[in-house]
């Protein structure tokens, strides 16, 4: 029994000498985990109490497909304020760069995008409202930061070894879209007797070519699967 219980302690401390000098020409494999869907929201919407979510969905080749939704309906009739709207986007993006390529989601990237939006706006005056949907769409730039670098969990068995770097939970997303924007809207001008009536002064269609989004937005990195890398 002594015998055998020796032998294992040889064997164990042979399997850590190995590990920590392997022989020369020797590799392995690394193994990353990323992160396969971020959810997030557009800060500045938050700030202007415009409640909104996102959700992106990792694809191959550094490629992503997301869909933003935003919504609110304040309304206070007696001081003539309504603030009120709903909309969202559908994006697609491609992450490029050396942050890419450690992990997806973040780093630069680029995309094309279709939006959605309908409003009513008058906030104590001339009230602007757009009953039917609007539709737009154009090209993105943005980039993506990590709130915390990147962190190194090594596991050690003492029969082999394997690095995992585990991604960010969370990152800032500054991006601006550049495209077209149309659809109906009409001017009126709230009624102050305390009716709910509206005096309805004219329709319009906007054709607007500019600058169409704008985001700084707080995304959350969840889920993972494995990903081979080069040997080392």
């Amino acid at each position: 029994m002594i015998g055998v219980l020796r032998m294992s302690v040889i064997l164990l401390l042979l399997s850590v000498s190995l590990q920590a000098y392997p022989q020369y020409g020797s590799s392995t494999r690394v193994v990353t985990r990323v992160p396969v869907v971020a959810l997030r929201t557009n800060m500045q919407y938050d700030v202007v109490l415009v409640p909104n979510i996102g959700i992106e969905v990792g694809l191959p080749m550094n490629f992503t497909i997301g869909a933003d939704w935003f919504g609110n309906w304040i309304h206070v009739e007696k001081r003539n304020l309504f603030w009120q709207g709903y909309g969202g986007y559908l994006t697609l993006r491609y992450y490029f760069g050396k942050d890419a390529a450690a992990c997806p989601f973040t780093g630069h990237h680029v995309g094309i995008y279709g939006s959605g939006l309908t409003y009513d706006i008058a906030l104590g005056g001339r009230g602007y409202q757009a009953a039917k949907f609007g539709f737009g769409g154009g090209v993105e730039y943005g980039y993506s930061l990590p709130v915390h670098p990147n962190l190194c969990f090594d596991f050690n068995i003492g029969i082999g070894y394997q690095g995992v770097p585990v991604h960010p939970n969370l990152c800032f997303d500054f991006n601006i879209g550049i495209g077209y924007q149309g659809g109906e809207y009409k001017t009126y001008q709230p009624a102050n007797d305390g009716t709910g009536h509206y005096v309805w002064e004219a329709t319009y269609m906007r054709h607007w070519w500019g600058p169409t989004k704008v985001e700084i937005s707080l995304k959350w990195l969840i889920g993972s699967v494995p990903k081979k890398g080069g040997r080392r």
